[in-house]
């Protein structure tokens, strides 16, 4: 068995910096396979994409994750770059739903389903996982969310990986507003086998929706402040997020398996 594996930088146009995922086009269905390979690639997350039926899944090195931005967005780029012939649009089945994903020639955007949030009073545990006392939380479908005051503080958070694995949600958003950004963000995925991810498109799906209601506009523009970091192009709607971003690829490879 044989076939192709592309390495794609998400959400950036610089290479070595954005999120990276691993694509492969494939009708693999062997779920143990997938995994093994995902946890192989070692990278936040790897998309396997069957054309023939445009599904789309997911895998971490440590589990099949529900909805990935970056990886999502990886996926696009490969299609409309190297797979498609002058396609606009591509339309994919996941378990989240449909995901419409546009090529806008200067970047990519992701059509996704918007979250829904609540607010939480876990301000404490929030601030003994991270050090630093959040404004507000929410709870979200996936996961947990906390607004702090300035982007300083989000940049210079060190959290304890074990209290945050402990908090409810997949994983923990932390944001900001910006004086560069509308705002900015990071994200921490201890329980996926991912301490932070460098650009997270799906935490996006909260992180519009808030600061578009707590900003009064619905175009923003975003930054996800890890060490390899990411720009983000966003418009919030009815019950949909645009996620707009740019891509590039690092690396095209084969995997071969006797």
């Amino acid at each position: 068995m044989k076939f192709d594996v592309y390495f794609v930088d998400a959400f950036t146009s610089n290479m070595f910096s954005g999120n990276p995922a691993a694509v492969i086009f494939s009708d693999l269905s062997d779920e143990v396979l997938m995994q093994n390979i995902a946890a192989e690639n070692n990278l936040s997350e790897t998309a396997f994409v069957d054309l023939d039926t445009n599904r789309i899944r997911w895998f971490s090195p440590a589990c099949e994750v529900n909805l990935c931005g970056h990886a999502t967005l990886a996926s696009a780029f490969v299609y409309f770059n190297y797979l498609s012939d002058g396609k606009s649009s591509i339309t994919l089945n996941s378990a989240s739903g449909q995901l419409k994903v546009y090529n806008k020639k200067d970047f990519l955007e992701l059509d996704f389903p918007k979250d829904n949030y609540n607010k939480v009073d876990m301000v404490d545990l929030v601030k003994e996982a991270t050090g630093s006392e959040p404004i507000e939380t929410y709870l979200g479908d996936i996961n947990l969310f906390a607004v702090y005051e300035t982007e300083e503080i989000v940049k210079n958070i060190t959290p304890n990986f074990d209290l945050v694995s402990a908090l409810e949600g997949q994983g923990l958003i932390i944001s900001s507003p910006s004086n560069s950004y509308d705002f900015v963000s990071r994200y921490f995925c201890p329980k996926y086998g991912i301490n932070e991810d460098p650009v997270t498109g799906s935490a996006h799906t909260t992180l519009i929706p808030y600061w578009s209601n707590e900003l009064n506009k619905s175009n923003l523009k975003a930054s996800q402040i890890s060490c390899r970091g990411g720009e983000l192009f966003c418009t919030n709607l009815d019950d949909r997020v645009l996620i707009g971003g740019k891509a590039i690829l690092y690396m095209k490879g084969c995997i071969e398996l006797n």
